[in-house]
């Protein structure tokens, strides 16, 4: 036994210092993401006790110096500034290279997935679009042909929905590759 003494007491000095050395070398989303973990879940308060959901179920928004700032705020409400994020003209450069990474995919393999995934990219694109600085005029054709094409959806991004406008959607695609591409700004 006194052998195995020093063994593990060097096992939890080094245990406690990696731990020291990966909570310092957090992320700010690493914190975010250890909030989240902190915060009681409806299925955890309703597992311990039932009585205690009523308790957990705000009935209103918190205020004060103990709410936390995602406790008040609206699903549409503006993010907070984020240093790290790239700068709006980064962003359109950005969302147009992950929409150009779909050009070489097709339904051959995981078609659901593809639809998707070009719909996201479009969105996203648009939003980057719209939020540059320079202003949505900077991109009015690829702005009127995403607005068509949400028209055309309807607001409805399920799989059948997107695979009846499949057309639609990679041709909006493909259009906006284009008029970027030959775009006086180089977004490539």
């Amino acid at each position: 036994m006194i052998h195995k003494s020093p063994v593990r007491r060097a096992a939890l000095v080094a245990a406690a210092l990696a731990a020291l050395a990966v909570s310092c070398g957090a992320t700010p989303e690493s914190d975010a993401a250890a909030e989240d973990l902190a915060r009681p879940t409806t299925t955890a308060a309703t597992s311990a006790a039932p009585e205690a959901t009523e308790a957990a179920e705000p009935t209103a928004a918190p205020d004060g110096p103990d709410a936390l700032p995602d406790d008040a705020t609206p699903a549409t409400a503006t993010p907070a500034y984020d240093p790290s994020a790239p700068a709006s003209g980064e962003k359109v450069r950005d969302a147009f290279a992950t929409l150009q990474a779909t050009l070489n995919d097709s339904c051959a393999t995981d078609c659901s997935y593809f639809l998707g995934r070009v719909h996201k990219e479009l969105q996203e694109l648009d939003m980057a679009m719209k939020a540059d600085p320079k202003g949505p005029g900077h991109f009015p054709e690829p702005i009127a042909r995403m607005a068509e094409l949400n028209e055309t959806l309807a607001g409805d991004a399920s799989y059948p929905n997107l695979k009846k406008h499949q057309k639609e959607l990679i041709g909006t695609r493909d259009f906006i590759n284009t008029w970027m591409q030959d775009h006086p700004d180089d977004y490539r």
